[in-house]
Order: C-alpha cells, then sequence, then structure tokens
C-alpha cells in the first residue's frame, strides 16, 4: 500500500489545501492529512476546530484521514509508513524552501517529497491571507471548501 502524507498547520484549511488532497488520494492508496502543531506559532484556530474543519472538507475521499502530530514532520511520515510527504508549492520562494525540506528530510529519514505547483487560479491563496481577509472582515468564501464557510 502506498502512503502519502499532506502536512501543515492549516490554519485555517483552505481550497488549495483540497486541491493538494484531490490530487494526492488519486495518486496513492492513502493519504493521511496532518496538523503539525507548532508552539512557535500563534494559531486563529485550536487543533481540535482544525481538525473538525478538514475532516468535513475531505470526507468524500475515502483514502484520506486526518490526524494531529507534535513532532517533525518526517519523523510522523516515517512513524505511519508514508513513502511520500505531499506538499504544495505556488511560487518560486515556495519552492526553493520546499527543496530544501524535501532533501533534510530524505537524508534524515529515507522519506521522499513529492512537489505539486497549485494551479494557476489558486497559486494566491494560502491560509495566511484567508486569517487576513477575515481579520479586515472581508469574505472568505472564494478561499476555503464549502464545508467549513458557516465555521469562518
Amino acid at each position: 500500500m502506498k502512503i502519502a502524507l499532506i502536512p501543515g498547520t492549516f490554519d485555517p484549511f483552505t481550497i488549495g489545501h483540497l486541491e493538494l488532497v484531490k490530487i494526492a488520494s488519486s495518486l496513492f492508496d492513502k493519504v493521511v492529512v496532518c496538523i503539525l502543531v507548532n508552539p512557535n506559532k500563534t494559531h486563529l484556530f485550536d487543533e481540535d476546530a482544525r481538525l473538525s474543519m478538514i475532516r468535513r472538507s475531505v470526507e468524500a475521499f475515502s483514502n484520506v484521514s486526518v490526524d494531529i502530530d507534535h513532532g517533525y514532520t518526517a519523523d510522523y511520515a516515517k512513524k505511519i509508513g508514508a513513502e511520500y510527504i505531499v506538499r504544495g508549492i505556488r511560487n518560486e520562494i515556495d519552492a526553493k524552501y520546499e527543496m530544501e525540506m524535501a532533501d533534510f528530510n530524505l537524508k534524515r529519514t529515507g522519506v521522499r517529497t513529492l512537489l505539486i505547483p497549485a494551479p494557476e487560479e489558486i497559486a494566491g491563496i494560502s491560509s495566511t491571507r484567508v486569517r487576513e481577509e477575515l481579520k479586515q472582515g472581508n469574505s472568505v468564501e472564494a478561499l476555503v471548501p464549502e464545508e467549513i464557510k458557516s465555521v469562518l
């Protein structure tokens, strides 16, 4: 069974994240979306709220599960038997950072990273942008999956 990990803070989960799940679920037998908790970051939504939002967003995918972990991405990937860490890239800055992390994770644990470019129409969407729009009182309906619009 080929297993992939999609890690992130997902604060909140966006349509870009959902697109990554769609692609990964078609390529792998099992996909685990894991909220990796970074205690040094301030979050808009707590772990349980993010877990609930993501579960609602991915419930149509029978081969996708959602989890929470407080450790390192590659260690969690190794623990669940994932062969790949799947990451989305929106631009050159993302690509450079993700390539460095992919190399680090491969050398450290042997887990490979699959980088998937975001389609142009959603390349500008990020959790940071959603949080900023929410703080300004703007609508984020076009930025998040249907299943979590009511929560936001």
